[in-house]
């Protein structure tokens, strides 16, 4: 049991800084199937959301073979890119609950630093966090090995036990267990909460309850 007082809060960004989860799951349902593969959008949530481009890139590869990949991931960056532009906005509640959090905070994300400047930045949140965010292609493994988190909070400067980790998928909140650091699992996007529940984490479905979820971490 984890009972240090929480001194960083490290955020997910995808779906849970951004609401960017249902784009996410719509471009690769409609990129997969025109490539040969339909997936229901339950089973584009289960395989895809919360993983690297890396492992989705070789997730596709297997099924389909190289080039596909290569044009699926060419063509997502395309599609995603041009949504994330037309609809992007922060989850709901996000832009409260941040000014209401006073610890240091941090961004540890499967995206890119391309993808997350973009993001981020057509929401008005890059400015937020710049120069504490972190990318998968930063380490050797990503979600749901802990390398992410563990990379974050050592550059950071604070034991991974004093962390808690916000995320809305099941490669994170079993990332952040793997990292030793508590979860706070966001149920209000793509991921049902059951896929979040288990050792070390409180599950939550609106953002505006978050400060108070870690200050209950303070004792």
């Amino acid at each position: 049991m984890i009972n240090e007082p929480v001194e960083l809060v490290i955020f997910d960004c995808d779906g849970v800084l951004v609401d960017s989860e249902v784009i996410a799951v719509r471009v690769v349902g409609r990129l997969v199937a025109e490539l040969g593969w339909p997936l229901t959008e339950a089973e584009v949530i289960e395989k895809f959301v919360g993983r690297s481009e890396a492992a989705n890139h070789a997730m596709v590869a297997e099924r389909l073979g190289e080039e596909a990949a290569t044009v699926f991931d060419k063509r997502f960056r395309e599609l995603h890119a041009l949504a994330v532009d037309a609809e992007l906005t922060p989850v709901d509640g996000l832009p409260q609950a941040l000014d209401a959090i006073t610890l240091p905070t941090c961004v540890a994300s499967s995206g890119t630093h391309e993808k997350m400047r973009h993001t981020l930045g057509r929401t008005g949140l890059y400015e937020r966090f710049e120069g504490r965010i972190f990318s998968a292609t930063e380490v050797g493994r990503g979600k749901p090995a802990p390398d992410l988190f563990l990379h974050a909070a050592r550059s950071m400067g604070v034991d991974p036990a004093a962390c808690v980790v916000v995320e809305d998928s099941g490669p994170g909140v079993t990332a952040a267990r793997a990292a030793g650091m508590r979860a706070l699992g966001y149920a209000g996007g793509v991921t049902a909460a059951q896929r979040l529940a288990g050792p070390g984490t409180v599950v939550f479905d609106d953002m505006r309850d978050l400060p108070g979820l870690i200050a209950a971490y303070q004792g």
